[in-house]
């Protein structure tokens, strides 16, 4: 049995659906052309992002694919030598592994990182899957911490009697 599975599983279905939908839209796209599927609301456009969130570090983002590299690793080496983690840090870490990977490999192939999910109506940044799952990751891990002082705080009460 492999420690930490969902782990593994969330990080390589994050990985594939993420480098599906790139080469999908590398196939299919030119630069800045953008398809309305809810038009002024939401297209899928294609852009180059040499940075990271919201095109943060633009400029010089080369680092970037180092610091990718080394969360992917750090997160690895966490899952695989780590003890075995509950099911919400499997996947919160498993999701933010799947999207560093994802955005890396764009990082150190192309120099930049393919985006295309462009929602007009609030004015967002231009994003993929794996921000997604960077953001999905995150969004687990808020769980699982809510979760652990949920249950310590009941197990006190517990310890007080009441």
């Amino acid at each position: 049995m492999i420690k930490n599975r969902f782990f593994w599983i969330a990080a390589f279905l994050c990985i594939a659906i993420d480098q599906i939908t790139k080469y999908w839209v590398l196939q299919n796209f030119q630069l800045n052309e953008s398809l309305p599927l809810w038009s002024g609301v939401f297209h899928i456009t294609y852009v180059r992002n040499t940075g990271a969130a919201f095109s943060l570090f633009s400029e010089d983002g080369s680092w970037l694919r180092w610091l990718s590299l080394f969360v992917s690793l750090a997160l690895m080496a966490m899952a695989w030598f780590g003890p075995p983690l509950p099911l919400w840090d499997q996947l919160g870490y498993g999701f933010i592994l799947g999207g560093a990977i994802g955005n890396g490999i764009d990082r150190f192939v192309f120099g930049y990182v393919v985006d295309f999910f462009d929602f007009r109506l609030i004015r967002f940044p231009v994003f993929n899957v794996a921000d997604v799952c960077i953001n999905i990751g995150i969004a687990c891990l808020f769980i699982a911490i809510f979760r652990k002082s949920h249950s310590e705080g009941s197990e006190r009460q517990k310890g007080r009697g009441e």
